[in-house]
Protein backbone atom coordinates (compact mmCIF):
# COMPACT_ATOMS: atom_id res chain seq x y z
CA UNK A 1 0.00 0.00 0.00
CA UNK A 2 1.25 3.46 -0.88
CA UNK A 3 1.93 5.73 2.09
CA UNK A 4 -0.01 8.84 1.06
CA UNK A 5 1.49 11.08 3.71
CA UNK A 6 5.06 10.23 2.68
CA UNK A 7 4.19 10.73 -1.00
CA UNK A 8 2.73 14.18 -0.35
CA UNK A 9 5.79 15.20 1.65
CA UNK A 10 8.08 14.06 -1.18
CA UNK A 11 6.08 16.05 -3.74
CA UNK A 12 6.14 19.16 -1.56
CA UNK A 13 9.90 18.82 -1.11
CA UNK A 14 10.50 18.39 -4.83
CA UNK A 15 8.37 21.42 -5.67
CA UNK A 16 10.20 23.51 -3.09
CA UNK A 17 13.57 22.45 -4.51
CA UNK A 18 12.59 23.10 -8.13
CA UNK A 19 11.08 26.47 -7.39
CA UNK A 20 14.03 27.77 -5.40
CA UNK A 21 15.03 31.22 -6.70
CA UNK A 22 18.22 31.53 -8.77
CA UNK A 23 21.05 33.55 -7.31
CA UNK A 24 21.78 36.80 -9.16
CA UNK A 25 24.70 35.40 -11.17
CA UNK A 26 22.81 32.26 -12.23
CA UNK A 27 19.76 34.32 -13.14
CA UNK A 28 21.86 36.68 -15.24
CA UNK A 29 23.47 33.79 -17.10
CA UNK A 30 20.09 32.09 -17.56
CA UNK A 31 18.51 35.29 -18.85
CA UNK A 32 21.39 35.95 -21.24
CA UNK A 33 21.16 32.40 -22.58
CA UNK A 34 17.43 32.75 -23.17
CA UNK A 35 17.71 36.22 -24.71
CA UNK A 36 20.89 35.81 -26.77
CA UNK A 37 21.34 32.25 -28.02
CA UNK A 38 24.41 31.94 -30.19
CA UNK A 39 22.39 31.14 -33.30
CA UNK A 40 20.44 34.36 -32.88
CA UNK A 41 23.67 36.28 -32.24
CA UNK A 42 25.16 34.88 -35.44
CA UNK A 43 22.15 36.21 -37.35
CA UNK A 44 22.58 39.63 -35.77
CA UNK A 45 26.22 39.62 -36.89
CA UNK A 46 25.14 38.65 -40.39
CA UNK A 47 22.68 41.56 -40.48
CA UNK A 48 25.34 44.06 -39.38
CA UNK A 49 27.83 42.77 -41.97
CA UNK A 50 25.17 43.05 -44.70
CA UNK A 51 24.30 46.59 -43.65
CA UNK A 52 27.87 47.84 -43.30
CA UNK A 53 29.69 49.35 -46.25
CA UNK A 54 33.06 48.49 -44.71
CA UNK A 55 34.44 45.50 -42.77
CA UNK A 56 33.55 45.43 -39.07
CA UNK A 57 36.21 44.73 -36.47
CA UNK A 58 35.82 42.22 -33.66
CA UNK A 59 35.73 45.10 -31.15
CA UNK A 60 32.88 46.81 -33.01
CA UNK A 61 30.86 43.58 -33.13
CA UNK A 62 31.48 42.82 -29.45
CA UNK A 63 30.51 46.33 -28.38
CA UNK A 64 27.45 46.52 -30.63
CA UNK A 65 26.05 43.16 -29.46
CA UNK A 66 27.46 43.12 -25.90
CA UNK A 67 29.47 39.96 -26.52
CA UNK A 68 32.51 38.42 -24.93
CA UNK A 69 35.44 37.33 -27.07
CA UNK A 70 34.40 33.69 -26.72
CA UNK A 71 30.77 34.41 -27.63
CA UNK A 72 31.86 36.31 -30.72
CA UNK A 73 34.16 33.50 -31.80
CA UNK A 74 31.45 30.89 -31.36
CA UNK A 75 28.84 33.00 -33.14
CA UNK A 76 31.19 33.59 -36.08
CA UNK A 77 31.79 29.85 -36.33
CA UNK A 78 28.04 29.27 -36.46
CA UNK A 79 27.66 31.97 -39.12
CA UNK A 80 30.47 30.51 -41.19
CA UNK A 81 28.90 27.05 -41.02
CA UNK A 82 25.49 28.41 -42.03
CA UNK A 83 26.99 30.23 -45.04
CA UNK A 84 28.94 27.16 -46.14
CA UNK A 85 26.27 25.94 -48.54
CA UNK A 86 25.23 29.39 -49.74
CA UNK A 87 26.62 31.95 -52.17
CA UNK A 88 28.21 34.21 -49.56
CA UNK A 89 31.30 33.61 -47.47
CA UNK A 90 32.57 35.14 -44.25
CA UNK A 91 35.96 36.72 -44.78
CA UNK A 92 38.35 38.32 -42.30
CA UNK A 93 40.55 41.08 -43.68
CA UNK A 94 42.96 43.53 -42.11
CA UNK A 95 40.06 45.90 -41.37
CA UNK A 96 37.68 43.32 -39.92
CA UNK A 97 34.99 40.87 -40.98
CA UNK A 98 32.89 41.13 -44.11
CA UNK A 99 30.56 39.08 -46.31
CA UNK A 100 31.49 38.54 -49.92
CA UNK A 101 30.34 36.44 -52.84
CA UNK A 102 32.07 33.06 -52.85
CA UNK A 103 34.95 32.70 -55.29
CA UNK A 104 33.07 29.95 -57.17
CA UNK A 105 30.78 32.61 -58.63
CA UNK A 106 33.40 35.15 -59.73
CA UNK A 107 33.34 33.83 -63.29
CA UNK A 108 29.57 34.30 -63.53
CA UNK A 109 29.78 37.88 -62.27
CA UNK A 110 32.56 38.75 -64.71
CA UNK A 111 30.59 37.26 -67.61
CA UNK A 112 27.27 38.95 -66.84
CA UNK A 113 28.66 42.22 -65.48
CA UNK A 114 31.96 42.76 -67.34
CA UNK A 115 31.78 46.49 -66.59
CA UNK A 116 32.37 45.71 -62.91
CA UNK A 117 35.65 43.97 -63.60
CA UNK A 118 38.55 46.33 -63.14
CA UNK A 119 41.42 45.71 -65.51
CA UNK A 120 44.78 46.26 -63.84
CA UNK A 121 47.75 46.70 -66.12
CA UNK A 122 50.70 44.34 -66.00
CA UNK A 123 52.97 47.25 -65.00
CA UNK A 124 50.69 48.18 -62.09
CA UNK A 125 50.48 44.57 -60.86
CA UNK A 126 54.24 44.12 -61.06
CA UNK A 127 54.85 47.37 -59.16
CA UNK A 128 52.29 46.48 -56.50
CA UNK A 129 53.77 43.00 -56.11
CA UNK A 130 57.28 44.31 -55.60
CA UNK A 131 56.04 46.70 -52.92
CA UNK A 132 53.93 44.02 -51.21
CA UNK A 133 56.65 41.36 -51.13
CA UNK A 134 59.75 43.51 -50.64
CA UNK A 135 58.47 46.40 -48.52
CA UNK A 136 59.65 48.82 -47.49
CA UNK A 137 61.07 49.72 -50.89
CA UNK A 138 62.07 52.83 -52.77
CA UNK A 139 61.22 53.74 -56.33
CA UNK A 140 64.74 52.72 -57.36
CA UNK A 141 64.26 49.33 -55.71
CA UNK A 142 61.13 48.73 -57.78
CA UNK A 143 62.90 49.71 -60.99
CA UNK A 144 65.79 47.39 -60.16
CA UNK A 145 63.51 44.39 -59.61
CA UNK A 146 61.36 45.06 -62.69
CA UNK A 147 64.27 46.05 -64.88
CA UNK A 148 62.43 49.07 -66.35
CA UNK A 149 61.78 52.68 -65.41
CA UNK A 150 58.74 53.22 -63.16
CA UNK A 151 56.01 55.49 -64.49
CA UNK A 152 54.79 58.15 -62.06
CA UNK A 153 51.27 57.41 -63.30
CA UNK A 154 51.51 53.85 -61.92
CA UNK A 155 52.40 55.10 -58.45
CA UNK A 156 49.64 57.71 -58.61
CA UNK A 157 47.06 55.01 -59.39
CA UNK A 158 48.21 52.94 -56.43
CA UNK A 159 48.09 55.98 -54.13
CA UNK A 160 44.61 56.90 -55.43
CA UNK A 161 43.36 53.40 -54.65
CA UNK A 162 44.77 53.68 -51.16
CA UNK A 163 46.84 50.53 -51.67
CA UNK A 164 50.25 52.06 -50.91
CA UNK A 165 51.61 54.79 -48.65
CA UNK A 166 54.85 56.61 -47.90
CA UNK A 167 56.37 55.89 -44.50
CA UNK A 168 59.95 56.80 -43.65
CA UNK A 169 63.11 57.36 -45.66
CA UNK A 170 65.95 55.10 -46.68
CA UNK A 171 69.21 56.04 -45.04
CA UNK A 172 71.12 56.49 -48.29
CA UNK A 173 72.15 59.38 -50.52
CA UNK A 174 69.14 61.59 -51.16
CA UNK A 175 67.08 59.82 -48.46
CA UNK A 176 64.47 58.40 -50.87
CA UNK A 177 60.99 57.78 -49.48
CA UNK A 178 60.01 54.25 -48.49
CA UNK A 179 56.82 52.70 -49.86
CA UNK A 180 54.54 50.28 -47.97
CA UNK A 181 51.20 48.62 -48.63
CA UNK A 182 48.14 49.65 -46.59
CA UNK A 183 45.28 47.82 -44.83
CA UNK A 184 43.13 48.81 -47.83
CA UNK A 185 45.43 46.72 -50.02
CA UNK A 186 44.85 43.70 -47.77
CA UNK A 187 41.09 44.32 -47.82
CA UNK A 188 41.04 44.58 -51.61
CA UNK A 189 42.66 41.16 -52.01
CA UNK A 190 40.88 39.45 -49.13
CA UNK A 191 43.89 39.17 -46.82
CA UNK A 192 44.12 39.76 -43.10
CA UNK A 193 47.94 39.88 -42.94
CA UNK A 194 50.86 39.97 -45.36
CA UNK A 195 51.79 36.48 -44.20
CA UNK A 196 48.87 35.19 -46.28
CA UNK A 197 50.53 36.27 -49.52
CA UNK A 198 51.54 33.28 -51.65
CA UNK A 199 55.25 32.81 -52.46
CA UNK A 200 56.48 35.59 -54.71
CA UNK A 201 56.49 34.54 -58.37
CA UNK A 202 58.62 35.87 -61.16
CA UNK A 203 57.30 38.91 -62.99
CA UNK A 204 55.69 36.81 -65.74
CA UNK A 205 53.55 34.95 -63.21
CA UNK A 206 52.30 37.91 -61.21
CA UNK A 207 49.15 38.55 -63.22
CA UNK A 208 48.00 34.98 -62.60
CA UNK A 209 47.96 35.66 -58.83
CA UNK A 210 45.92 38.84 -59.01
Amino acid sequence: MVNVENTVEQIDEAQTTNSAPLDSESFSQHQQHETHPLDSISKHIEVLLHASEAPLTANVLKKSLSLSTQELRQALEILQARLKNGVLSLNETASGYRLQIADDYSGLIQRVFPQRQERLSQALLETLSVIAYKQPVTRSDIEYVRGVALSSNILRQLFDKGWIMENGYKDTLGRPVLLHTTPQFLDAFGLSTLDQLPPMPDMTGIKAIF
